[in-house]
């Protein structure tokens, strides 16, 4: 159980028993421009979703919001810490290269450190988000409590 009455799946859960080193499993989004230009990520800047404004000014292609990076590191989160990630989490990330639309993007966590905390730890998750020829997009670390 993950504390919210859902059992998250045995294979990912992240648990008092994860070692450092652990890999979290990756996600896997394509950075569809029927969504880049989605009211729920803004639609006020149509580098992100007009092909011919995005040319005009410089980019090869629109670009993808950064909070749908965002969005995918965090849905990875979740995935493995479940409820936990809802409760005190802290998540830092920074921008380092555009999405471009069409992109295949993946998300990456590595724990790095496991601290005691209480009954439980604090994991400390070096995240990432790389397009599918390895160039990082977005890159950052998660804070999370477990079993606290």
């Amino acid at each position: 159980m993950d504390g919210s009455g859902a059992s998250l799946p045995q294979d990912i859960a992240i648990t008092i028993d994860t070692p450092v080193g652990y890999r979290l499993q990756s996600l896997r989004k394509k950075a569809a421009i029927q969504l880049m230009g989605s009211r729920l990520w803004g639609r006020f800047n149509p580098n992100h979703w007009d092909p011919v404004y995005a040319a005009a000014t410089g980019l090869k292609a629109p670009i993808q919001t950064g909070e749908m990076s965002s969005a995918y590191i965090a849905e990875m989160c979740v995935n493995h810490f479940g409820a936990a990630f809802f409760r005190g989490a802290r998540v830092v990330c920074k921008y380092v290269a555009s999405t471009y639309a069409d992109e295949i993007i993946s998300t990456h966590g590595v724990v790095r450190e496991k601290t005691p905390k209480g009954a439980g730890f604090r994991f400390i998750v070096d995240v990432w988000a790389e397009n599918e020829a390895g160039e990082k997009k977005t890159a950052g670390w998660v804070e999370v409590d477990v079993g606290i």
